[in-house]
């Protein structure tokens, strides 16, 4: 029987809010549970009683109270909270004191801090600019910025006046940006003058002037001064300093009462086989969604301190901004994770006194192979809780954390994207932490695995789908009135089934291992193979330093081909693909072992750090990338044109 890495204290659970919530349910709703299991049971049961008890027991703020909880219960389609009126921006912001809400902390430049005071008068401020501007309820605001205050501001700013805020990465590309934005029509473009990567300063404002020329509907560009000093706007008529938008007179929020189905974020599918998808979601479901996450499963508290590795094209931003509904302190990282070095986000635990980190397999990978060992080079004696999403944590990763890091520590994956803008499984405060294991499902959050026959099934690999519905699913896609993108991105497959396109097992016990993306299964002899379980295998190896599967069609079939990027001076001997092959047989099975095993430089990753199995899937079978601008490194596709030893 696998032992648990780690096991909460008694303390740990008599403090926990997953306690506290417990109590709620037995003082309100005169329900007694004895375990998480029974608990989740129950949610995913009388779904509509569940998520009214998180709206009660997180307080969510409304001027007018539902008149119903849940409509009829369709996906998509179900009606939640018919009749609440409230704001996003409003939760955010109930605390006005002199707690530090933000700390933002960049590359060669000290921090700086925001108390929620600050916070609070800083967006009265951009509100009232906003508002002067013409922006109004519905209305487009988009920002292409670096992950500073600045950008919180201008988010809250929006909401607060039923406006729908976009934010995409300054990494990204003229073109990249023009997919996203040029789709919804902002009125308003919120900048940073710059960013600063990997030691470097790079200008924003030239690809800017590219993009108001193309988005006529952009009436106003608000410059944020972050690399230089009074940055050089002639090119841009319609731009104004952040320091000369903001009202100074501005006192106070007058928050738009909305309904809560209303807009309240834009964010963007990946785009790597074509234009991305423009995915809308709600104030009231995110709200919801977020406190059930950050306050229960995450078990934040207002003295916590929490951080996520994160920019702000990435769902995880509007994630952990939600935290500020609770009260704690963010800490907000711009540039690169690993400068100066890898250790630096370490030393951040240590600097910022951080209770929580997220970050990524990728970051804890790259640390192992550095022979980074976190708990030497910083003082980690705040940090309670370690969260990563992006890819599936490998079981050696799960090891190295609890080896290398602390073991006093709940080391939560999590996942969930941008498409539900939320988690279907993570973290519990109330349950040990076994390898390659996320802890459980989420509550309220009816998820199976099912087979190639659509039944469910535990303690097998199957399909990642949600069979009930939940509040934070997209309200809608951006110019898609007939819903055509929208059913056919979840519910294709599996009418009224929520399909996700991850290929997990529910463990015995409740826990969930991820496999990867099922739409990059590979089915080699008609056997359906994750990709991640080769990428566990390769992570085991000193000789790799990073790998991508693809299948590739072959003589009426499909055989696996692996690219691998070697540490250092190694090279790709028989020796070495005789022991790589032993490597993925042993530790996966016979059918997994590649055809081919070739050498790249390296592998292409989206702007969020995940791997781009399915653009390296259409090279090597001369199909064209309709968009390289969602890649941080798109020149790496390159190597993967007319490989002689893929024709034989």
């Amino acid at each position: 029987m696998t032992k648990p890495l780690w096991t909460p204290s008694q303390e740990r659970i008599q403090k926990s809010n997953f306690t506290k919530y417990f109590y709620f349910l037995k003082n309100h709703y005169h329900l007694e549970f004895d375990s998480y299991e029974k608990l989740y049971q129950w949610s995913i049961q009388d779904i509509s009683t569940f998520w009214e008890s998180i709206w009660k027991f997180c307080d969510v703020k409304a001027s007018t109270k539902y008149e119903k909880i849940m409509g009829a219960p369709k996906m998509p389609g179900t009606e939640w909270f018919r009749g609440a009126k409230l704001n996003f921006a409003q939760n955010l912001l109930r605390y006005r004191d002199d707690h530090v809400a933000l700390i933002s902390v960049g590359e060669d430049r000290p921090s700086k801090s925001l108390t929620y005071k600050e916070l609070t008068l800083s967006v009265a401020q951009c509100a009232q600019s906003l508002k002067k501007l013409g922006v109004k309820k519905g209305d487009r605001v988009a920002g292409f910025i670096p992950n500073i205050s600045e950008g919180v501001v201008a988010m809250l700013a929006t909401s607060s006046l039923g406006a729908i805020w976009s934010s995409c990465s300054p990494d990204f590309g003229v073109k990249g940006v023009l997919d996203r934005f040029g789709q919804i029509q902002p009125k308003v473009l919120f900048t940073a003058d710059g960013y600063s990567y990997n030691g470097k300063k790079f200008d924003s404002l030239e690809k800017v002037c590219q993009v108001a020329q193309e988005i006529s509907s952009i009436q106003k560009i608000v410059v944020i001064e972050y690399v230089n000093r009074a940055p050089q706007l002639e090119s841009l008529s319609q731009a104004l300093l952040w320091n000369d938008f903001l009202s100074l007179d501005a006192k106070e929020i007058s928050f738009e009462q909305l309904p809560f189905d209303h807009p309240l974020y834009i964010l963007y599918s990946s785009g790597t086989t074509g234009v991305p998808k423009c995915i809308v979601h709600g104030q009231g479901g995110t709200l919801l969604q977020h406190l059930k996450e950050l306050v229960l499963h995450t078990d934040l508290k207002r003295e916590d301190r929490i951080c996520y590795i994160t920019t702000c094209g990435w769902m995880m931003w509007n994630w952990l901004v939600s935290s500020l509904a609770v009260g704690a302190t963010i800490v907000l990282t711009e540039g690169s994770a690993t400068y100066p070095t890898a250790a630096f986000r370490w030393k951040l635990i240590e600097q910022e006194k951080l209770t929580i980190l997220g970050t990524s397999p990728k970051f804890i990978s790259l640390c192992q192979n550095a022979n980074i060992i976190p708990q030497k080079v910083a003082e980690l004696a705040s940090l309670k809780t370690l969260l990563s999403t992006g890819s599936p944590l490998s079981k050696d990763n799960f090891e190295w954390v609890y080896k290398n890091v602390k073991k006093d520590l709940q080391l939560s994956s999590i996942s969930g994207g941008t498409d539900i803008i939320s988690c279907f499984m993570l973290g519990n405060s109330l349950l040990a932490v076994y390898p390659e294991e996320i802890q459980c499902r989420g509550l309220g959050m009816k998820v199976e695995a099912f087979n190639d026959a659509g039944k469910s099934i535990v303690g097998q690999k199957g399909e990642l789908v949600c069979t009930a519905p939940f509040p934070s699913m997209p309200i809608y896609f951006w110019d898609d009135p007939e819903q055509k993108k929208y059913l056919s991105a979840y519910f294709q497959r599996y009418p009224n089934i929520w399909h996700h396109g991850d290929y997990v097992e529910i463990t015995a016990r409740g826990g969930l291992i991820v496999y990867g993306r099922s739409d990059a299964t590979l089915n080699p002899g008609g056997v359906r193979i994750g990709t991640a379980e080769i990428y566990r295998q390769m992570e085991s190896l000193p000789e790799i330093k990073d790998s991508i599967v693809v299948g590739q069609q072959w003589q009426n079939d499909v055989r696996v081909i692996l690219f691998v990027v070697l540490h250092g001076s190694y090279q790709l001997t028989e020796e070495l693909i005789t022991k790589i092959k032993k490597t993925i047989k042993e530790g996966a099975s016979p059918r997994h072992v590649p055809a081919k095993i070739l050498t790249v430089t390296d592998i292409p990753y989206t702007i969020s750090g995940k791997k781009v199995e399915l653009a390296v899937t259409r090279i090597i079978h001369n199909e064209p990338i309709k968009n390289k601008d969602a890649l941080a490194n798109p020149g790496s596709l390159e190597q993967f044109k007319n490989r002689s030893e893929l024709q034989s």
